[in-house]
C-alpha cells in the first residue's frame, strides 16, 4: 500500500511525471483552450439538470414535481421550487457569462448583477413559456389518435420533453446566455434524441411525433401548428467561408417553414428555403427549394424537380 505522503506520480510504473509535464505543456502553449487564455468556472451539466427539473416542476407541478399536491400546497411547492431552482441558476448564469465573446477580466465584477437582472427576466416569462407548452400539448393530443390524456404526453412523449427544453433554452439565449443554453439544449439531446439548437424560433402548437433523430438548425424559424416526424432534419445546404476558407458565423442557413406544415419522417430539407404554408412534405424527401403553400411534397415529385 501506498504511504499517505509518497507522491502518486513518484510511486507508479506509468512515468507520471513526463505524462503531467506533457499535458502542462499541452494545456499551456501547444492546444489551449481557454476563454482568453484564463482558468475559469464552467457551468455544470449536472446543476442544469437538476436546474431543469425544478422548472418543469414549477410549470407543471403535479407532473414533474409532486403528485400528491392539492389547492392549499402547489403554490407554497411552486414558490419553494422557484426559489431553489433560480438561486442555482443565478450561479448557472454567472458562470456562462465569462464565456461570452467579448467577456474579459474586467467586466467579472459586472457578472453577478448581470446575472441577477436575466435570471429575472427569465422568471418573469414563465407563464408565457408555461402558455406556449401548453399550446404544443394540445397539438400533440390532436395530432397523436395514440395519445390518452396530456399526463401519457407530458410523462412519456420525447417531443414535450425535447420542447420543454427548448423554450427555456431559446428564452437563456435572448436574454444573453449562448453557452447555457446549448448545454440545456444538449441535456434535452441526450435524453430524448432531438437535438434543437437553441437559436430556433418555434412557434405554438409545435409537436414532433416520436421523435428520435430530429435536427432542427440554429436559424431554422417555424411557424404555428406545425408538426414533425422522426429523423427530420431541418439544416444548412452550405456553409459560406471568407476569403481565407474560415467558416462564416452567424449566417442565415436553415430552413423557414410556414404555419400548419406537416413534415413526415425522414424527410431532410435544407438551405434558407421555405415551406409555404399548409404544406405536406412526404417521408424521406431531400428537399433544396421553395415549395408554395398548399403543397404536397411526394419523393417523386422530388426527383422530378
Amino acid at each position: 500500500m501506498t504511504h499517505p505522503d509518497t507522491d502518486p506520480t513518484q510511486a507508479s510504473g506509468w512515468n507520471l511525471p513526463h505524462v503531467v509535464k506533457a499535458l502542462r505543456e499541452s494545456r499551456e502553449v501547444s492546444h489551449r483552450v481557454r476563454h482568453q487564455g484564463r482558468l475559469r468556472e464552467l457551468p455544470s451539466r449536472e446543476v442544469l439538470t437538476h436546474i431543469m427539473q425544478g422548472l418543469s416542476a414549477a410549470l407543471f407541478p403535479t407532473h414533474y414535481g409532486r403528485p400528491d399536491l392539492n389547492d392549499e400546497s402547489i403554490d407554497f411547492f411552486v414558490g419553494h421550487t422557484l426559489h431553489d431552482t433560480l438561486g442555482m441558476l443565478n450561479d448557472q448564469v454567472r458562470r456562462a457569462l465569462m464565456f461570452n465573446a467579448t467577456a474579459d477580466a474586467s467586466q467579472d465584477a459586472d457578472l453577478g448583477p448581470r446575472a441577477v437582472a436575466i435570471v429575472r427576466a427569465l422568471a418573469e416569462q414563465l407563464p408565457d413559456i408555461r402558455g406556449a407548452l401548453f399550446s404544443d400539448l394540445q397539438a400533440a393530443w390532436q395530432g397523436d389518435p395514440a395519445a390518452t390524456g396530456m399526463s401519457e404526453i407530458l410523462l412519456c412523449y420525447p417531443g414535450i420533453t425535447a420542447i420543454v427544453h427548448h423554450r427555456i433554452a431559446h428564452a437563456l439565449l435572448r436574454l444573453g446566455t449562448p453557452l447555457l443554453a446549448r448545454l440545456i439544449a444538449d441535456i434535452a439531446h441526450a435524453r430524448t434524441g432531438i437535438d434543437i439548437h437553441p437559436g430556433a424560433q418555434i412557434g405554438r402548437g409545435f409537436f414532433i411525433d416520436h421523435g428520435t433523430g430530429v435536427v432542427i438548425g440554429e436559424t431554422c424559424v417555424i411557424g404555428e401548428n406545425v408538426r414533425l416526424y422522426q429523423a427530420v432534419t431541418l439544416g444548412a445546404k452550405r456553409f459560406p467561408t471568407d476569403e481565407n476558407g474560415h467558416l462564416l458565423k452567424g449566417q442565415v442557413r436553415h430552413p423557414i417553414v410556414e404555419d400548419d406544415v406537416v413534415i413526415y419522417a425522414g424527410a431532410t430539407v435544407l438551405g434558407r428555403i421555405t415551406i409555404g404554408r399548409s404544406s405536406t412534405i412526404g417521408g424521406n424527401v431531400w428537399l433544396t427549394q421553395s415549395v408554395p403553400p398548399h403543397s404536397n411534397v411526394s419523393q417523386a415529385l422530388s426527383r422530378q424537380s
